[in-house]
């Protein structure tokens, strides 16, 4: 089976657009500086609801931090069409429900697709409520995330909910490399870790390393 080109598919919905419609996209973001790139890639198409919605993140200074960093970025973004943020409080309940079970499985298995899936989800319903064209999320941006699973669940779920998924794998055409460079334009704080509590353990355990053999050599 030929590997699907989610990128491509995006630019053909795109495309799609009648000339003078602007359609409604809730896009998911995971943090400011993967929403970079994405952002620039999207609003010259899109009104956008940004939904913000990351129990995963931990701990809630942390969640602070990078809402108030994706605050920073829409404060200085131009776009032609209008930017909604939709941040709903930080509550981690949600998360710790959908990795009951698999809290210690390795990073990018088991653990992260539930946690995908549950922001996914959140997201597709929030479209609705938001009476929202399409729905996706920054997720792909990150060449540590699995985009074939990413649009999977999007699909999924839209068929689920009754929602049009707009497919994205916006580390494609540097798009990863775009990020980076627009949170060091933008003065964005950029995190070392996805986000969770396990993230983080398995990120101060690298910082220890570098230290280590910093004193070493």
């Amino acid at each position: 089976m030929e590997k699907r080109q989610y990128h491509k598919e995006m630019e053909q919905e795109i495309a799609s657009i009648p000339e003078g419609i602007v359609p409604k996209l809730l896009l998911h973001s995971c943090c400011g500086p993967c929403s970079t790139a994405v952002l620039e890639q999207l609003i010259p198409y899109f009104e956008i609801v940004l939904f913000y919605y990351n129990p995963n993140i931990a701990p809630e200074s942390e969640f602070d931090r990078r809402l108030a960093t994706q605050k920073q970025l829409l404060e200085r973004l131009e776009h032609p069409y209008p930017i909604t943020l939709l941040a709903p409080p930080y509550d981690d309940a949600p998360f710790w429900e959908a990795v009951r079970g698999v809290e210690n499985t390795p990073e990018m298995g088991e653990r992260c697709e539930r946690c995908i899936a549950q922001r996914m989800r959140e997201a597709a319903a929030a479209a609705k409520e938001q009476h929202c064209d399409f729905f996706t999320t920054t997720l792909t941006v990150s060449p540590h995330k699995n985009a074939p699973y990413i649009n999977a669940c999007g699909e999924e779920i839209a068929a689920e909910m009754s929602v049009r998924y707009l497919p994205s794998d916006f580390k494609k055409r540097g798009g990863y490399a775009r990020s980076v460079a627009l949170s060091a334009e933008y003065e964005l704080y950029r995190q070392d870790y996805c986000g969770c509590p396990m993230s983080l353990r398995e990120a101060e355990e690298r910082r220890a390393a570098r230290e280590l053999k910093s004193k070493t050599t």
